[in-house]
């Protein structure tokens, strides 16, 4: 069997002049290229990621064989057509078309899809949609057009938060998900709650993030948020820091290491960061506490 593509591939088996792209721009999970097309009679390869294909310029005739039978539709713009990862497709047209196309990994719509269904997906499937006049998927393929034409300050976030949003719409409307059972009480298990706590003892040191965290416990950051802060009834940064702040008074009280030193141990920005929040907790400097103590 045929390994599945990547997108950016594609114009070795579909030909068309490359317009614009979001190449370099540091989206993750997102990819986006505009295409001119003449007409064609190609075969699409089983691709790694969903693809959408949304309609700018030109009027044609389309035929699409997928799993085994033929839709046709006439197509134009406005109009979006979608296709599903890893099985191929045969496309016929016969007119010069303008498109966009916008591809989601796998890994983005599987996440997205078990915070949505609180439980662990492992499997999405698109439905068979050579024609659809979606307004919000096509204002969204607009925006992620007009982000990669135009960039900006904070673009990798906007888009993230832009094709999740489209990624529930299409799981609302167009999908079916395959995955596990559901995780029920929306609480971390003993057995999570005791693993998380001791990735956290173990790497208080490091630059613990949302994602750093969930992966922990191989789950989706918003879940993760989620269940944590049911579980400890405080969300997951403010756990950290309280951690942070009482591995620092434990050093205080029996290490001679510099307080500077102790900042950087208990993962602290710097020692202005671990003054600040030692004197919130406790009502005075650390070394002021460390006098204290004599």
């Amino acid at each position: 069997m045929t390994e599945p593509i990547c997108w950016r591939d594609l114009p070795d088996f579909v030909p068309g002049r490359i317009g614009l792209c979001s190449d370099g721009q540091g989206w993750k999970n997102v990819g986006l290229r505009s295409y001119h097309y003449q007409g064609q009679d190609v075969i699409v390869p089983a691709m790694k990621d969903f693809m959408l294909v949304g309609y700018r310029a030109g009027v044609t005739p389309m035929q699409r064989r997928f799993d085994g039978r033929w839709t046709r539709e006439t197509l134009s713009p406005g109009a979006a057509s979608f296709l599903t990862r890893a099985q191929a497709a045969h496309w016929t047209w016969t007119e010069p078309v303008d498109v966009t196309h916008v591809y989601l990994s796998s890994a983005l719509l599987n996440d997205v899809a078990s915070e949505m269904y609180d439980r662990r997906v492992t499997e999405v499937s698109l439905g068979d949609v050579l024609r659809t006049d979606d307004p919000v998927v096509t204002h969204a393929m607009a925006a992620l057009s007009a982000e990669a034409h135009q960039g900006g300050v904070g673009g990798a976030l906007y888009v993230d938060a832009l094709s999740r949003a489209l990624v529930i719409h299409l799981l609302r409307n167009y999908a079916t998900v395959r995955g596990g059972e559901s995780r029920g009480s929306g609480t971390l298990s003993l057995n999570q709650r005791r693993k998380i706590c001791e990735f956290i003892e173990t790497n208080l040191s490091e630059a613990l993030d949302l994602t750093m965290l969930s992966k922990a416990l191989d789950m989706t950051p918003c879940l993760f948020a989620r269940q944590f802060k049911a579980s400890f009834e405080q969300p997951p940064y403010a756990y950290v820091m309280q951690r942070r702040v009482e591995r620092a008074r434990r050093l205080l009280a029996n290490s001679d290491l510099a307080i500077k030193a102790i900042a950087a141990d208990c993962g602290f920005s710097d020692q202005a960061h671990l003054t600040r929040l030692f004197r919130r907790a406790y009502d005075m400097p650390p070394s002021q506490y460390r006098l204290s103590l004599n």
